[in-house]
């Protein structure tokens, strides 16, 4: 949402206060010996992230692994009733501890986070990792700078890819339909198809889909299968359209520096081995699974498969998606960010890519 300051501040004030007052009954109810208190707020409580990686890692693991001394609260940013665009906006002002949404989410606050998920800019597991390394102390600054906040992770949802409920059989069938992006910077890519990108919520997207207001809409392919976009879609195109939706796991500034060299230790040795390395394993096959729940070609492990056809892509769409990228995506991005931004990111994500990003 973009809003002026004023405005946007007279409306999260009531939700804030909400959220400070369910974060608060939930501290009273802590044991009195715990040292140290996280209050952690998730990303979509409703997906696979939050349900088998960060609920379990921040409720069990990290308490466990600190033999109690330290206790947490966790919930996610729409079970609080949170935008998921003022996480991070909430964490610098130290609302809670510890928050977690996705990164192309918070890009009108903090534009060099784009360059982490840049559309078709990646599109194996393997390669999606190295980018999130590489980007990591850029990611760092820009959380420092305009959030008061300190990079803990940085994991993937699956590759973005698209649902349309219209026959398509390419990126070229996109031309003049309307289609609802993942962030601004895939809205760029979907236009410089010739699409008309908008951008609606992603818990709005089945009505849409379902009365016409759009002809696609792009998410992870497990995403949409646990969302049910199988029944307002009929294809699936599993190009990364919209990259891998990356989450950013921050802890406030302020709070990370309020604990012990020890904790901080435990806390990010914990994050790295039991966090972000099952949530990366789980990355290599979590696509092709909800591609498998969607169409019924593969086993499904979560339950029923659905029955979209798979557009397989063409050589035809990878160049068209590579030429998109480098001639109006990147330089876009690139106009909006300082240039030791751009420095930064051609000496290391732009090394992985093989794309050197200049100022239009």
């Amino acid at each position: 949402m973009i809003c002026s300051s004023q405005v946007c501040a007279d409306w999260r004030k009531p939700v804030a206060v909400l959220a400070a007052a369910v974060l608060s009954t939930a501290a009273m109810a802590m044991p009195a010996m715990a040292e140290t208190s996280l209050n952690v707020v998730g990303s979509w409580g409703s997906l696979e992230l939050h349900q088998k990686f960060e609920k379990p890692f921040w409720s069990e693991t990290l308490p466990e692994a600190s033999d109690g001394d330290i206790t947490t609260q966790v919930t996610s940013f729409d079970q609080m009733g949170i935008a998921s665009g003022d996480v991070f906006r909430y964490l610098g002002d130290g609302l809670f501890d510890v928050g977690m949404t996705v990164g192309d989410y918070t890009v009108s606050d903090a534009p060099e986070l784009e360059g982490l998920d840049l559309p078709m800019m990646a599109t194996e597991a393997s390669k999606a990792r190295a980018v999130a390394d590489a980007f990591r102390p850029i990611a760092e600054k820009a959380m420092n700078d305009h959030f008061n906040s300190h990079v803990l992770a940085i994991v993937p949802y699956p590759a973005q890819v698209l649902f349309c409920n219209t026959p398509i059989s390419g990126l070229s069938d996109l031309e003049g339909k309307k289609v609802r992006g993942s962030g601004r910077s895939t809205g760029e890519f979907l236009e410089a198809l010739g699409a008309q990108s908008l951008n609606i919520a992603f818990n709005e997207v089945p009505g849409s889909l379902e009365r016409g207001v759009i002809d696609c809409a792009v998410t992870g392919s497990m995403s949409g299968y646990s969302a049910g976009w199988y029944d307002v879609s009929s294809h699936i195109l599993p190009l990364p359209i919209g990259g891998w939706d990356y989450v950013i796991t921050a802890i406030n500034q302020d709070k990370w520096g309020s604990l012990s060299a020890d904790e901080q230790q435990l806390i990010q040795d914990q994050v790295n081995q039991q966090f972000v390395a099952p949530v990366w394993a789980n990355a290599k096959t979590e696509t092709q699974r909800g591609i498998a729940c969607l169409t019924g070609q593969g086993e499904c492990p979560l339950g029923e498969p659905a029955d979209m056809t798979l557009v397989k892509p063409t050589d035809a769409d990878i160049q068209r998606a590579h030429q998109a990228l480098e001639e109006s995506v990147l330089p876009a991005w690139a106009g909006r960010v300082d240039a030791d931004t751009l420095t930064q990111w051609n000496a290391s994500v732009g090394k992985i890519v093989g794309l050197q990003a200049k100022t239009p």
